[in-house]
C-alpha cells in the first residue's frame, strides 16, 4: 500500500485513555437524581456499574491507565491502521487531503469494543456475573456480547425492533458469541409492556430499549448495566482512536484541519476528535471539527440543550445534553446507532462552546458517498459511518471549489458487511429521506423536566 497506509507496531498501543474533562474551559453541568432533582453521587450509580467506571465518570485527571488485561484483548486488532484515501481524492478531483481511521477491523467490526472490553473487565473485577444492554443496529450489541464472552459473563442485549428485523445477521453474531438478544419493545419488563399497551406495533427506540435494560440492572444484584456511547467513561475509552491518529498523522508527515466523526450517542465521534480538541485547548493547532447526524433524528442541530432522561421510562440519571426529548421516537432509518434521542453531555457542552460544528444530512446523500467510497477504497461502511463519509466528501469538494488543499481526517467506525439489505434498498431506489415527525417532537419538548438545577 505504501504511503496509502501508515500503522504502528503492536507495542505503540496507547497506554492510557484521554479525558476531556481535564482540559475543558468550563465544567459539565452536574448529573442529577431523577427523583429529588439534586447532583447524585457514586452510591446512587452503583446498582447500574461497576465502581471503576463511576469513578472515571467524574474524575479530572487526564490520563487514565489502560489495564494490561483490557490492553492484551486490544492487541487481537489494535492498533487500527489509518489510510490516506488517494482513490477518493482522485475520484473526486480535489486537491484536499483525505485520511480515515478505520475501526472495523475489529472482531465485532467497528469502533464499540473500545469500551465493551474495558466495561466487561471492571464488572467482572468487581465479581458481576450478568450484563444487560441495548443496542441499535447491533454493533454494540455485538461487541459487548464479545466482549462477556472474553470475561465469563452473561450478556443479554435489549435490540431496537426495526433494526432487530433489518439486521438479523447482527443478531446472529451476538448469538454466536454467547448473548441473547431480544426485539425492544418486549414483554419481559414493565417499561417495554407498558409501550406495547400503548402501541403494540412500537418500532422501538434507543430510549425504549434503554429503559428495559436499566430495569433489568436494577431489579438483579448480580446484573449490572452497560452503556455503548453517551456516558463520559464511554467516550473515555474510545479516546484510544484518537490517540493512535495522531501519532499516524505525525507518520504520514500530517495534520488534519478538519476532524469528523458521525454523531448519535457520540462515542466514535469522540474517540476520534477529542485528543485533537485536548491538544486545541491546551493551547495546539485550532481545527475545524464535525460532528455528523442522521436529518431524521437531529439530536444536535433540531434539539434543545437541556436535562432531560436518558430513557423513555425515566429510570435514569438527568444529564444536561442536547435532546429531542426522551419520548421522542424516530423513523426507522438504516442508521440505528444513530437513533437516540439525547447526545453525550461531553459533546454536547463542547457544541455548545463553539468548539465542535454539527451538521445533519439525509440517509440517500450518505448512502450515495458510502458507495462513492466503497468504489474507490474498497470498504463498504457501515450506515452510520457513511454519514462521516457524506462530510468528508463534502469537504473535499469545497477544497476544490476554493481552490484550497486542507487536510481532511474521518473517522470509519465500522463496515457495512451486516448492513447490506441498505444496500440493496438504496441500489434498488427503495431508500427514501425520512423526516422527523415535527409533532411528536414538539410533544417530545414539551414534557422536558423541569430542573431548578438550571
Amino acid at each position: 500500500m505504501g504511503d496509502y497506509k501508515y500503522n504502528l507496531s503492536e507495542d505503540r498501543i496507547p497506554k492510557h485513555w484521554y479525558n476531556i474533562q481535564a482540559d475543558l474551559p468550563e465544567p459539565l453541568a452536574p448529573v442529577l437524581h431523577p427523583g429529588t432533582g439534586q447532583p447524585i453521587g457514586p452510591d446512587d450509580l452503583a446498582p447500574l456499574f461497576p465502581m471503576a467506571c463511576i469513578i472515571q465518570e467524574v474524575t479530572q485527571e487526564r490520563e487514565i491507565e489502560i489495564p494490561e488485561p483490557v490492553r492484551d484483548v486490544y492487541k487481537l486488532w489494535r492498533p487500527a491502521p489509518l489510510y490516506r484515501a488517494r482513490r477518493l481524492e482522485q475520484a473526486l478531483d480535489t486537491p484536499a487531503k483525505i485520511y480515515y481511521k478505520y475501526e472495523g477491523v475489529s472482531p465485532s467490526g467497528s469502533h464499540k469494543p473500545n469500551t465493551a472490553v474495558a466495561q466487561a473487565f471492571y464488572n467482572k473485577e468487581e465479581g458481576v456475573k450478568k450484563l444487560s444492554t441495548e443496542t441499535g443496529a447491533g454493533q454494540w450489541g455485538s461487541s459487548l456480547a464479545f466482549a462477556g464472552n472474553l470475561f465469563d459473563l452473561e450478556v443479554n442485549v435489549f435490540m431496537v425492533k426495526v433494526s432487530y428485523n433489518q439486521k438479523p445477521y447482527r443478531r446472529a453474531l451476538m448469538e454466536t458469541y454467547g448473548a441473547r438478544c431480544v426485539a425492544s419493545p418486549s414483554n419481559e419488563t414493565e417499561s417495554g409492556r407498558a409501550i406495547l399497551a400503548k402501541d403494540p406495533d412500537s418500532t422501538g427506540s434507543l430510549g425504549i430499549a434503554i429503559s428495559e435494560a436499566v430495569e433489568v440492572a436494577a431489579q438483579n444484584d448480580d446484573t449490572k448495566y452497560a452503556l455503548g456511547s453517551v456516558l463520559n467513561h464511554v467516550l473515555l475509552h474510545q479516546t484510544i482512536i484518537g490517540m493512535e491518529a495522531m501519532e499516524q498523522m505525525e507518520m504520514a508527515g500530517d495534520d488534519p484541519d478538519i476532524v469528523i466523526g458521525c454523531a448519535g450517542g457520540g462515542s466514535n465521534f469522540a474517540g476520534l476528535a477529542f485528543p485533537f480538541l485536548g491538544a486545541q485547548m491546551r493551547g495546539g493547532k485550532k481545527r475545524q471539527v464535525i460532528a455528523v447526524e442522521p436529518a431524521a433524528c437531529p439530536t444536535l442541530t433540531r434539539g434543545t440543550f437541556a436535562y432531560d432522561f436518558g430513557d423513555t421510562a425515566h429510570l435514569t440519571p438527568l444529564v444536561k445534553m442536547h435532546t429531542l426529548g426522551s419520548t421522542f421516537v424516530p423513523s426507522g432509518i438504516h442508521a440505528g446507532g444513530l437513533r437516540y434521542h439525547g447526545m453525550s453531555p461531553l459533546v454536547s457542552h463542547l457544541v455548545a462552546l463553539g468548539l465542535v460544528e454539527p451538521v445533519a444530512y439525509h440517509q440517500t446523500g450518505c448512502f450515495e458517498a458510502g458507495l462513492q467510497f466503497a468504489r474507490a477504497e474498497g470498504i463498504v461502511p457501515a450506515p452510520e459511518s457513511t454519514h462521516a463519509v457524506k462530510a468528508a466528501v463534502d469537504q473535499a469538494l469545497k477544497c476544490k471549489e476554493e481552490g484550497t488543499s486542507r487536510t481532511i481526517l474521518f473517522n470509519l467506525s465500522g463496515h457495512g458487511h451486516f448492513d447490506m439489505q441498505a444496500y440493496m434498498d438504496f441500489l434498488g431506489g427503495k431508500l427514501k429521506d425520512e423526516e422527523y415527525d415535527h409533532a411528536a417532537l414538539s410533544a417530545a419538548m414539551s414534557e422536558l423536566p423541569e430542573v431548578a438545577a438550571e
